[in-house]
C-alpha cells in the first residue's frame, strides 16, 4: 500500500485549518488519507484521534482529546468532525472497574468542550488511555486476513514480533479500552496494537508517524499474504455456460426481499449490483456454503450486512423464471434461519431487544456477482462496498490459513448492541422510501414537479424526458440520488432502456407515472390524418408502452405496483378543436382502467389524473394568451375559471399523483385536479 503523505498537501492543510490549530489540521489531513481508501476504512469504521489543549467559551484551557465523532465519513472529515473532549475525566474513568456503554456515552458527551458536538467514537477511552499525542485506528483487510485465523495470537507474532502489541477479542467499550491500555503498558515501546477479529490501532508523537507505521504494518501484512498465501478457491464445475445478466434477475431479487409489513404492504429495498474478477473467483468457489457462511470479518459490518448472506442458485439466462422460484425459497430459508439465530442469542441473556427484519443485505449469485441491499441507494451501494471488500478479505484469509471469524453469539453482541439499538428507535423512515418511481415526461413542469415531490417522500426517481440533458438536470435538482435518462415514448425500444436504466441503478420500479404528452388540434372533420396518428402515437400508444415495461417489471418483483396516467380534462369533457388530443386521451383514461382490471390480481393499483389549465410545455405562455383573448377575459381569470376561482399549479397535480400512490386501497379511479369544472366532473 502506496504512503500518500505528501509535505506540500500536509503544509496546505495547516492553511486551509489554521482556525481550528495545527495540531487538529494535521489530524484532518491523515484522517482523510485513511479513510478515502476502503482497504482500511469503511462507511463508518475506523477513528483517530489527537491529544491538544483548547480554550472553551469562557476562556479557560483545558488538555483534550480531539477524536472523530460519530456521523462523520474519515474520507471527507472536517475539524468539526473532531470533537474536543476534556481529558481529566476520560483518564479517570481508567480507575472504575466498569462502566456501561451508555453510562460511557453520558460520560464522554458530560465531558465536550462543545455540548453541540457529535458524540465522540465509542473508541474514545481506548484513545485517551494511550499516551500518544496521535493515535490512528483502522480494520485493514490486511490485517484483518491475520487475526481471522484460528492461531491469530501465533500469526501476529511472527509477522511483527515485540513491535506489535496483541489484544484479545473484547467488544468495543470500556473493557476493551482499559484492556488495550494494559497490553501497551506490558510493552511501552510497541508502535501499535492489534486488535484480535478487529483491527489495527498505531500512534506516534507526530501525524505523519502514526501514519507512517500504520501504512509499514499493513503493507507488512500485505507482504505475508503474498508471499505465504495459496490459491484460495477450488473452482465449481456445475455453472451455467450462459448465465442471466443482472439485469434479467435483480428485480426478481428486489421483490423476493421486499418485507412483507400486511397484505398488499412492504419495506421494499434497493439493489446494488458488484462484480469484478475477484468476486467471481469467490462466488465460484466450490465449498462457497461453508466459507461464506461463517461470518463477517469484523464485527461492526454486522450493522451494514448482517452475519451472512443469502447464497443463491446459478442462473441460466434461458430458466430465469424457474430460478426465480428457488430464489424466492431461498429467501424465506434465509428469513427463517434469522429469526432462530436472533431467538437463539436472545435467550442468552434479560437484555429488552428488538428484532431487525430478518432480510439479508447480500446476495450471492454464483457466476454473476453479488446484490447488496439496503433501503435506500445509499445504503444499498454501503451493503455493495461491505460485500466487496469481506470478499476479498475472506479470500486473503483462506489463503494464508483457513477463514476463523467470530461466532454468531459474539457477531449477536454487535449488531444488537444497545446503542445501535437505541438508534432505531429515533431512526424516522419517509413513506415512500425504498421505492422507485419512473416520471415520464419529467423535465416538463407536471413531471418536474411530480419528480420533486416523490423525491421529497422518500423514493428514488427516473426521471425519464426526450430531452436528457434537461431530465438529468431536473434529477440532479430533487436529489435523493435520482437519475435523468433520455426517452422517446413513442419509441419501444427507448422506454425498454429507460426501464433498463431504473433496473440497473435501483433493480426495479414501483411506481411509474406516465405523464409525457402534447396537445394537437384542429377541427376533428377536417383534420389531417397524420396529425391524428401522431397524436395517437404519444397520447395513447406512448402509455400503452410504458405500461407493458412496468407490469413485466411489477411481475418479476411480486410486490404489486402503482401505475398512474396523466389524462387530462379533454378525457371528459372534450373542447372544439381539440379532438386529436382528447380523443387518444380518453382512450388512455379507459386503458388505465383496463390494467386496474386485469392486474389488480397481482396487486397493481392503477388510476388517472385528470387535470385542467396547469402552465406547464402544453399550456404555454402563448397558448395561454391566445385562450383568454379569444374568451374575452384576463390571462388570471382565464388560469382561475373554476368554481375555486383559483389557479392550479403543477405542484397540485403532483400532489394529486402523490395521493393516489399511497392509496393502498385505491384503483381504477380518477382523481380531478382543475379547480371545479362541472363540465368535466365524472358521473
Amino acid at each position: 500500500m502506496d504512503n500518500q503523505w505528501n509535505d506540500a498537501a500536509a503544509q496546505q492543510a495547516i492553511e486551509d485549518y489554521g482556525h481550528a490549530g495545527e495540531d487538529l489540521a494535521l489530524r484532518t489531513y491523515t484522517t482523510r488519507l485513511l479513510g478515502k481508501v476502503p482497504q482500511l476504512v469503511l462507511h463508518g469504521g475506523g477513528n483517530t484521534s489527537v491529544k491538544t489543549r483548547v480554550t472553551d467559551l469562557l476562556g479557560d484551557e483545558y488538555d483534550v482529546l480531539c477524536v472523530k465523532g460519530s456521523g462523520w465519513d474519515m474520507a471527507f472529515i472536517e475539524p468539526p468532525g473532531l470533537p474536543a473532549v476534556k481529558m481529566e475525566p476520560l483518564l479517570k474513568a481508567r480507575a472504575l472497574d466498569a462502566l456501561s456503554d451508555e453510562a460511557m456515552v453520558a460520560l464522554q458527551r458530560s465531558s465536550l468542550i462543545d455540548p453541540g458536538s457529535p458524540n465522540p467514537s465509542v473508541e474514545t477511552l481506548l484513545h485517551a488511555f494511550l499516551p500518544h499525542k496521535f493515535v490512528d485506528h483502522t480494520h485493514s483487510t490486511a490485517i484483518l486476513a491475520l487475526v481471522d485465523q484460528e492461531s491469530s495470537r501465533e500469526l501476529i507474532d511472527k509477522v511483527f514480533g515485540a513491535r506489535m502489541g496483541f489484544v484479545p477479542y473484547i467488544p468495543p467499550g470500556f473493557e476493551l479500552a482499559k484492556a488495550a491500555a494494559d497490553v501497551f503498558d506490558e510493552n511501552p515501546q510497541v508502535e501499535g496494537l492489534i486488535l484480535d477479529k478487529h483491527g489495527i490501532f498505531t500512534f506516534g508523537d507526530t501525524a505523519r508517524q502514526a501514519y507512517d507505521r500504520m501504512i509499514a504494518a499493513i503493507n507488512e501484512a500485505e507482504a505475508y499474504i503474498a508471499e505465504n498465501g495459496k490459491p484460495p478457491f477450488t473452482p465449481r464445475t456445475d455453472l451455467p455456460a450462459n448465465p442471466a445478466s443482472a439485469l434479467q434477475i435483480a428485480p426478481v431479487l428486489r421483490g423476493a426481499v421486499a418485507e412483507a409489513l400486511g397484505e398488499g404492504c412492504y419495506n421494499r429495498f434497493v439493489c446494488d449490483f458488484r462484480t469484478s474478477p475477484a468476486i467471481l473467483d469467490f462466488i465460484n468457489g466450490a465449498d462457497l456454503e461453508d466459507y461464506a457462511l461463517r461470518g463477517v470479518t469484523t464485527p461492526d459490518l454486522t450493522i451494514h450486512v448482517k452475519n451472512w448472506p443469502v447464497i443463491l442458485p446459478p442462473c441460466p439466462a434461458d430458466d430465469v423464471e424457474a430460478w426465480a422460484e428457488e430464489a424466492r425459497k431461498a429467501v424465506q430459508r434465509y428469513t427463517e434461519m434469522y429469526r432462530a439465530y436472533f431467538e437463539t442469542n436472545n435467550a442468552r441473556d434479560d437484555i429488552e431487544r428488538t428484532i431487525l427484519d430478518p432480510m439479508p443485505r447480500m446476495a450471492i449469485v454464483p457466476g454473476l456477482g453479488i446484490f447488496g441491499f439496503g433501503r435506500t441507494a445509499k445504503t444499498a451501494s454501503i451493503s455493495g462496498d461491505v460485500a466487496e471488500v469481506w470478499s476479498a478479505n475472506v479470500a486473503d484469509a483462506e489463503a494464508i490459513g483457513k477463514f476463523y471469524p467470530l461466532p454468531a453469539e459474539e457477531l449477536f453482541k454487535l449488531e444488537y448492541w444497545s446503542l445501535e439499538q437505541a438508534k432505531l428507535k429515533s431512526r424516522k423512515v419517509l413513506p415512500l422510501t425504498g421505492q422507485v418511481a419512473l416520471v415520464t415526461g419529467g423535465a416538463g413542469g407536471i413531471g418536474a414537479a411530480t419528480a420533486k415531490l416523490f423525491a421529497t417522500t422518500g423514493a428514488h426517481v427516473v426521471v425519464a424526458d426526450l430531452d436528457g440533458d434537461a431530465a438529468a438536470k431536473v434529477a440532479k435538482s430533487i436529489g435523493n440520488q435520482s437519475i435523468g435518462v433520455a426517452c422517446d415514448v413513442t419509441d419501444a425500444q427507448s422506454v425498454r432502456a429507460a426501464f433498463d436504466a431504473a433496473v440497473e441503478a435501483f433493480g426495479g420500479v414501483d411506481i411509474v407515472i406516465s405523464n409525457a404528452g402534447a396537445a394537437f388540434q384542429g377541427e376533428i372533420g377536417t383534420l389531417d390524418d397524420a396529425v391524428l396518428r401522431t397524436s395517437f402515437e404519444l397520447n395513447f400508444f406512448a402509455h400503452q408502452s410504458v405500461a407493458q415495461n412496468a407490469v413485466r417489471i411489477f411481475k418479476m418483483q411480486q410486490t404489486g405496483g402503482v401505475l398512474l396516467f396523466n389524462t387530462s380534462k379533454q378525457a371528459i369533457n372534450p373542447g372544439a378543436n381539440f379532438g386529436a388530443y382528447g380523443v387518444p386521451k380518453a382512450a388512455t383514461l379507459f386503458l388505465s382502467r383496463q390494467y386496474a382490471l386485469e392486474y389488480g390480481k397481482i396487486g397493481v393499483r392503477s388510476s388517472a389524473v385528470n387535470a385542467d389549465r396547469i402552465r406547464s410545455g402544453l399550456l404555454d405562455d402563448s397558448m395561454i394568451a391566445s385562450r383568454s383573448k379569444a374568451r374575452g377575459v384576463s390571462e388570471k381569470e382565464y388560469m382561475s375559471g373554476n368554481l375555486l376561482k383559483q389557479e392550479v399549479t403543477a405542484d397540485h397535480v403532483a400532489k394529486a399523483f402523490l395521493d393516489l400512490a399511497m392509496a393502498e386501497r385505491t384503483t381504477a379511479g380518477v382523481l380531478t385536479v382543475d379547480g371545479g369544472n362541472i363540465e368535466a366532473a365524472l358521473r
